[in-house]
């Protein structure tokens, strides 16, 4: 199978790891359909020089997708998209990712001097404000 074209778009002052970016974002191409069981990717150095980004952190990124069983690189041969993982293999990912953000998060909100019970209210407040735009949005 030929080389899949990989499009990847990252965000170098989200304040999320690169090396995360790559990993959730071809974890959602996979879920959406985008990627397929038995694409092959791109190797590490072509990728790194397409993003520019540090070939460490590509090999990064390619290293946790492999111990998730979402991709397997054979020597020589290229590096491919494995059949889908199992749901606790995502469900193990997606946590790990989550709790990234959230501690980043955090640690930027106390840095700025907001106290605990603001940082939890704020959270509140924008998980109904997202709430109710999703369901003007669900309704249209």
């Amino acid at each position: 199978m030929a080389e899949k074209k990989l499009t990847l778009l990252l965000d170098f002052h989200s304040g999320l790891p690169i090396y995360t970016q790559i990993v959730n974002q071809i974890q959602s191409q996979l879920a959406n359909g985008i990627l397929k069981p038995g694409d092959q990717l791109p190797t590490v150095r072509a990728l790194a020089s397409e993003l520019r980004v540090n070939f460490n952190t590509v090999a990064r990124a390619y290293r946790i997708l492999d111990e998730a069983r979402i991709i397997s690189t054979q020597q020589g041969r290229g590096t491919y998209i494995t059949e889908i993982p199992p749901p606790e293999v995502t469900e193990k990912l997606r946590r790990e990712s989550l709790s990234e953000l959230t501690g980043r998060f955090i640690g930027e909100a106390f840095r700025l001097g907001f106290s605990e019970r603001e940082v939890s209210q704020m959270v509140r407040d924008s998980l109904k404000s997202w709430k109710e735009a999703k369901n003007v949005k669900d309704e249209e």
